[in-house]
């Protein structure tokens, strides 16, 4: 029969086994719990990667069933500085095979074009007037690309496709004839972008697909500060009167065709692009 004392080290035996396995399940659930916040923020980041590049992705390449484009042959190069200070961009032909692209020729004299001054436009459209002013400093390419279309009419009678309302993700996509968000022209360029290019309120961006020397006809207005990396061409700005029109149109929202990648939907109030007027 044991004594006093032997039942006391049993007891403080079967305690001591009690704690290791307390400590074993505790090391074991912080370690899951590790594991689970360490998947969860491998999603969140995939996720938002999804949605950055598919939200303003779209003009080039063979397009995807979900709406993405995966581009083409033949990447643009980037402009080159010329000694009168003019750059020489280049335009290279789309040679994707994607049927939703619209052929109007190139922008004339792409070999000196001008890196100084802006050019003015007015964008029209069933919601109101917005007035788009082109920085043929910061982005010389894509202004003279996009004067270019305007003046062609490849904008008029075209919808604005997507509108994303988020508080750092408020972006109206516009700029694709085909309604279908992979369209564009037949040709294409490199971005413009720094590693300081940021997208505020206000700001005119041209869409691509998510792959260098991708930029074509897409842009979106920006009516939030928004959150994006320094990879889409910032081409300009809107108006105060045309913010005042994007405010109306963020507000009735849009019908979630996107969601839930790569993000929002058509405009739940139409837009559409009556007529695109270069003014100078």
């Amino acid at each position: 029969m044991p004594t006093n004392k032997q039942r006391r080290e049993a007891a403080q035996r079967r305690l001591q086994r009690q704690l290791e396995r307390r400590g074993e399940l505790a090391r074991k659930r912080r370690r899951n719990l590790l594991a689970a916040v360490a998947v969860i923020a491998v999603l969140v980041v995939v996720g938002a990667a999804v949605l950055i590049t598919n939200v303003i992705g779209g003009d080039d390449g063979a397009a995807a069933a979900d709406g993405s484009t995966t581009p083409g042959s033949g990447a643009a190069a980037a402009a080159t500085t010329n000694a009168d200070g003019t750059v020489a961009c280049d335009y290279q032909p789309d040679t994707s095979g994607n049927t939703n692209l619209t052929d109007v020729g190139t922008p004339p004299g792409p070999e000196a074009t001008p890196t100084q001054g802006t050019s003015t436009l007015l964008m029209s459209t069933g919601q109101g007037d917005l007035t788009l002013t082109l920085d043929r400093a910061g982005a010389p390419c894509a202004a003279a690309s996009f004067t270019f279309l305007a003046q062609q009419g490849f904008f008029d009678g075209s919808p604005c496709h997507r509108e994303v309302n988020q508080d750092a993700f408020g972006v109206l996509q516009c700029g694709d004839p085909s309604g279908t968000g992979q369209g564009g022209p037949t040709y294409k360029f490199a971005q413009e972008v720094t590693d300081a290019t940021t997208y505020p309120r206000g700001t005119i961006a041209m869409a691509n697909s998510g792959q260098p020397d991708s930029t074509g006809s897409q842009f979106f207005l920006c009516f939030t500060d928004t959150q994006l990396s320094p990879d889409y061409t910032a081409v300009g700005t809107v108006d105060e009167a045309g913010l005042a029109v994007l405010d109306q149109i963020a507000a009735a929202g849009n019908d979630g065709s996107f969601e839930p990648s790569p993000g929002g939907g058509a405009p739940n109030v139409p837009v559409t692009i009556t007529k695109m007027t270069v003014l100078q």
